[in-house]
């Protein structure tokens, strides 16, 4: 399941030891919270198939497989 990112939702940039990703994040609201969903983010940029938040790799950062 892949959602379309939507350029005006929020961008959140993650570090290489912030993998696996997955929404919602630690920094949102327990209030606004959804199902959590992990998402796959090798390089670019995906999108929260629930609420369209953005996530992407910070400059520099590599995904590494396990």
């Amino acid at each position: 399941m892949s959602a379309i990112p939507k350029p005006d939702m929020p961008v959140v940039e993650l570090k290489a030891a912030d993998l696996p990703a997955f929404c919602p994040n630690p920094a949102m609201p327990v209030w606004s919270a959804h199902p959590r969903v992990f998402l796959e983010i090798s390089h670019g940029e995906t999108a929260c198939p629930y609420c369209g938040t953005r996530y992407r790799l910070a400059e520099g950062e590599v995904a590494h497989g396990h």
